[in-house]
């Protein structure tokens, strides 16, 4: 019977506005896109970056905006994009907790795994 050393663990964050996570949502992939606006200052570079339709990247900021009811991104027309202090607050938290949490529950599965 084989070890279980070589398992991993990945977390899934979701952060979702009031009581319907299906009213927009912040995961992984407008995580993604808004490091991409922050390091690019470009939605459309963003999206190029991961290779996503920059009409898929508008879709999914624009249900996020919709969802929570705030601007994430700021539009400066042909100058690109940067985040709104909203938006760079929720990266902000979700980069923070995504990997606070998955070295927390990567040490306890270790731990977990290991002892029995």
């Amino acid at each position: 019977m084989k070890s279980m050393k070589h398992l991993g663990l990945q977390l899934r964050l979701t952060i979702y506005a009031g009581k319907n996570s299906e009213k927009g949502t912040f995961g992984k992939g407008i995580a993604t896109l808004l490091r991409g606006v922050e390091d690019y200052g470009s939605l459309n570079a963003s999206a190029k970056k991961i290779h996503m339709a920059y009409s898929k990247a508008w879709r999914i900021v624009n249900e996020t905006e919709a969802g929570f009811g705030f601007h994430l991104i700021k539009r400066d027309g042909a100058r690109g994009s940067t985040l709104t202090p909203e938006g760079k607050k929720l990266l902000e938290a979700y980069e923070k907790l995504e990997s606070t949490g998955a070295a927390y529950l990567e040490e306890q599965f270790k731990e977990i795994v290991t002892v029995r």
